[in-house]
């Protein structure tokens, strides 16, 4: 499964195939900030996103969900309250 670091958070994305089709589904989870290295925080559960889109390919639904993770996180960054 692909995973990638944004700022403190990680995100997995991942395609699955859609049964009885050629196509694919984007899935994605990001896990945030830790105070310990050995338990991740699920913040965002894995869950399919982009549902209103089919993929040709897995490297295209991949790149869907890694799309969702980043506007997801921009959105929580622009939403965040100033400290």
């Amino acid at each position: 499964m692909p995973y990638e670091t944004i700022g403190d958070h990680e995100i997995e994305y991942e395609a699955e195939p859609i049964g009885g089709t050629e196509q694919w589904a984007a899935y994605l989870t990001i896990y945030g900030p830790s105070t310990n290295p050995m338990h991740r925080n699920n913040i965002f559960p894995r869950q399919h996103v982009c549902v209103e889109e089919v993929f040709m390919t897995k490297e295209e639904a991949e790149a869907g969900a890694l799309h969702a993770a980043e506007a997801l996180l921009k959105a929580h960054a622009e939403h965040k309250p100033a400290e």
